[in-house]
């Protein structure tokens, strides 16, 4: 006796590891999703639990539940002559206290011995804690049938409803579950459901909890009218969703994101959401039309606002295209040439190249490289600035080979690019795949100034009790300088010509921005990559399940001036919407121009031909240019290079003015842009 007096203590009272579902809320607080698990649980306290459910639980499982000692010594009796009559056991006499312990007791086996303790700890229990808090662990532990434990969850799962709302009906239906989940379970078994209800009534009316009037009412609801919720199931964002799950299960495991009851607050904008969904559909609205990709961040912290992507004619995909989706970013690459080929001190107004067929073979064993632009005219001696505008393929190669492919490489990683680069002279030209999220990153940089912020989506996370985790750094931007605002300010102001007069004029919507477009082989991704001083938004579009050309897509080919710039357009008109116009402000640390002598390419010549920017609003494919016979420049010849001329103060931009109606679409171009 006196070792089973040892044996039975409170301290063997363990909780079960049932765990509890962690939810995901956007920058407002709205819900987007709970992470997937495979036992859905949310505890509440118990005055958050309808009074018709507390009645009901206690009726039908334990109707002295208030007045034993937590065993109830009569019902055991009254359980057992019932049995022996029936001749098997038709009731238990297990109280609501001795059922919780049997829960978190954790020995299963079934002997006498584990029942006698089980009456012992029973008793104890109900000795330490009071009734409430015995009732309160029992609703959140029972198990509800289809996943859910708990009575929040059971009415989230049965009646899309929180426990407090449950009627007297509902309330009686659950109640009567917890005894064989399966056997009563409403969703497909609806008449033993209903015939399980009605005992519960009836024990209810019994026990004084309801009038013979209410019981009545009650029982005459043969539908059981339910509601079958998805708030365990349901996932809004998708694609942002996933991208918060792989960094939680990163910092925390993958159990502990499933059941460890996380609160996740992130930095997502539902209203930015809605808006880049629109701006997609709008733009590609037929079933067969390509996939677009969206997302946004803000330079001054690396906040994610916006990660979307729409696949026309299919819902449901898991892959995250802006995450984990890698293509080849094409002229948009260009940017982190220019960056590079700057802060080597090169003056993008004075410093030419030819515009012409680029063949390029260092050596008879090297396979050759030849190099055509976009639309196959080309500008003579053209300066970097004005082959920037007009995307010319040719002058960024000579450029690439210049500066470097090492140097362009790590450019392209300082400014935020984390996929590995194969540094080759194609990489100029957007050869390397990349993400979308990647590319926004690195876009971001050069849209704070030159300080890389790594993408933030999580703003805080409170743990299961209660707290909000301090160590792991949720919300604390990670910013670092990487080039100068002197280098980021030249960039931005040749990427805001682009977007006032070069190929990315599509993207135009009234504000000071800068932007670049891309285009790649066989118009297999459109690219555009812009920026405001407080947003910057990249857009993706191709199919996704490979690289598929994009020629006749609304009647046109796809390239970055099209599709990409409108969606941008479009977002960024209603992102924007309210805020303030902003400009750039000077760098603090301007570049000082050198000689660009590094390379064998480019010279200080006055250039043969001008670049005649559009100001149409329309794509990219109707920009012009003036050209007369061009020149080639061998390419094993140096070149002696004049100092620059100083760099050539920024102009304010033109007011801007009324787009003109759309020009019918030109001839398909081969890929450049």
């Amino acid at each position: 006796m006196a070792q089973f007096r040892s044996n039975c203590d409170l301290k063997q009272l363990k909780p079960v590891e049932i765990g509890s579902n962690s939810f995901v809320f956007a920058a407002n607080g709205s819900l987007l999703g709970s992470i997937p698990a495979e036992r859905n649980r949310t505890p509440i306290a118990l005055w958050r639990v309808s009074p018709w459910t507390r009645r009901a639980t206690v009726a039908i499982e334990d109707h002295r539940f208030y007045e034993h000692g937590g065993v109830d010594y009569e019902g055991i009796a009254r359980a057992a002559w019932k049995d022996l009559r029936a001749g098997h056991v038709v009731q238990g006499g297990s109280t609501i206290t001795q059922q919780l312990v049997r829960n978190l007791y954790i020995s299963k086996e079934r002997t006498l011995k584990r029942k006698l303790k089980e009456a012992c700890l029973a008793i104890k229990l109900s000795r330490a804690r009071s009734k409430d808090w015995i009732l309160a662990q029992y609703m959140n532990q029972v198990y509800y049938g289809n996943h859910a434990y708990g009575i929040e969850a059971a009415a989230q799962t049965y009646f899309s409803t929180h426990a407090r709302d449950l009627t007297l009906a509902q309330s009686a239906l659950l109640a009567g579950l917890p005894q064989a989940p399966s056997v009563y379970d409403p969703l497909h078994r609806p008449a033993a459901a209903i015939a399980r209800r009605d005992d519960v009534l009836l024990a209810m009316r019994d026990n004084g909890d309801i009038s013979e009037g209410q019981y009545r009412q009650a029982l005459a609801q043969r539908n059981l009218r339910l509601k079958p919720g998805r708030l365990y199931t349901r996932i809004r964002e998708p694609y942002f969703f996933s991208y918060v799950r792989d960094q939680l299960i990163a910092e925390y495991g993958s159990s502990t994101v499933r059941s460890g009851g996380l609160r996740v607050y992130t930095t997502i904008n539902p209203r930015l959401q809605l808006a880049a969904r629109k701006a997609i559909q709008d733009t590609l609205y037929l079933r067969d039309d390509p996939a677009a990709a969206v997302v946004s961040i803000n330079p001054a912290n690396g906040a994610i606002r916006a990660m979307t992507a729409v696949t026309p004619g299919r819902t449901g995909n898991q892959f995250n295209l802006v995450a984990q989706a890698r293509r080849q970013p094409g002229s948009t690459f260009k940017t982190f040439v220019l960056a590079a080929a700057i802060e080597e001190g090169m003056n993008p107004n004075s410093t030419y190249y030819t515009s012409a067929p680029f063949h390029y073979q260092p050596d008879p064993y090297t396979p050759a490289w030849d190099v055509s632009t976009y639309g196959g005219d080309y500008s003579g001696s053209i300066s970097v600035t004005s082959a920037t505008l007009a995307s010319d393929n040719t002058v960024y190669a000579q450029l690439t080979l210049d500066v470097g492919p090492d140097k362009v490489a790590e450019m392209a990683h300082k400014l935020g690019v984390q996929s590995a680069l194969d540094v080759v002279p194609a990489m100029g030209l957007g050869a390397d795949a990349i993400s979308p999220l990647e590319e926004a990153s690195a876009y971001t940089t050069i849209a704070a100034g030159g300080i890389y912020s790594k993408p933030m989506a999580i703003r805080k996370v409170v743990l299961a009790n209660g707290k909000e985790d301090t160590d792991a750094g949720w919300g604390q931007p990670q910013r670092k300088r990487v080039i100068s605002d002197g280098v980021a300010y030249e960039v931005t102001r040749i990427l805001e010509q682009n977007v006032l007069g070069g190929t990315g004029v599509g993207a135009y919507f009234g504000r000071p921005a800068a932007g670049k477009t891309g285009t790649t082989d066989n118009h297999a991704d459109g690219w555009f990559s812009g920026f405001v001083p407080q947003l910057e938004t990249t857009v993706w579009v191709g199919y996704p399940q490979g690289e598929i050309p994009m020629e006749n897509v609304h009647g046109i080919s796809v390239a970055g001036g099209t599709f990409p710039a409108t969606i941008w357009k479009l977002f960024m008109e209603t992102a924007m919407e309210g805020t303030p116009e902003l400009t750039w402000t000077l760098p603090r640390d301007p570049v000082a121009w050198r000689p660009f002598t590094q390379g064998q390419y480019a010279s200080s010549l006055a250039p043969t031909t001008t670049y005649t920017p559009t100001t149409s609003a329309t794509t990219a494919t109707t920009t012009t240019r003036q050209t007369t016979p061009t020149r080639t420049v061998p390419t094993t010849t140096t070149r002696t290079v004049l100092p620059p001329p100083p760099p050539l103060p920024p102009e304010p931009p033109p007011p801007p003015e009324p787009p003109p109606p759309p020009e019918p679409p030109p001839p398909p171009p081969p890929p450049g842009p």
